[in-house]
């Protein structure tokens, strides 16, 4: 892959969409390329994590589980960040990613994220706010199941659904 086809897929990416053409540059400049093929396995589940991976191509199935328990939480594209949370803090893959098609990635690492944010500071002011909202997002979806749910307040597991007693 080219440098402006990088560039194009990293401003794909809802976190770097802000970036101006000389930051989606110098973070395409210093990023590694990985490719593999259907059924391979970027990375498993627990394994520490010290990158980001953009996929430029392809698609990724997302495993949570082993063995018999093992299932596709979620299939991912052209564009999608594995790993968000790697970029910015020492942390664990919380599933398995294994490729449902020949893939091609472009892997960020913490050290090239990091003098992003030092070269840029105000990438760091928009990414915090990004990350903000989408924290926030989340809390409310996780909020919601309460009105979904009636919790057994003996040990705060789900019970039936409501409405349906």
């Amino acid at each position: 892959m080219s440098l402006e086809s990088d560039m194009e897929v990293l401003s794909e990416v809802p976190l770097f969409r802000e970036l101006s053409r000389d930051q989606l540059r110098l973070l395409a400049f210093g990023a590694e390329h990985r490719s593999l093929r259907a059924g391979e396995i970027l990375f498993r589940a627990e394994a520490r994590a010290d990158a980001g991976f953009v996929v430029a191509s392809g698609e990724v199935h997302l495993v949570e589980g082993e063995g018999e328990g093992r299932r596709i939480s979620m299939t991912v594209g052209r564009g999608t960040l594995l790993g968000e949370m790697a970029l910015m803090a020492d942390t664990r893959r919380p599933s398995s990613a294994v490729t449902a098609t020949d893939c091609d990635f472009i892997r960020i690492s913490r050290p090239l994220f990091r003098r992003m944010l030092q070269e840029y500071p105000d990438i760091a002011v928009v990414m915090h706010q990004r990350i903000r909202d989408d924290f926030l997002a989340m809390a409310s979806r996780i909020l919601a199941l309460e009105d979904i749910f009636d919790y057994d307040d003996e040990d705060d597991t789900p019970g039936e659904p409501r409405g349906e007693e």
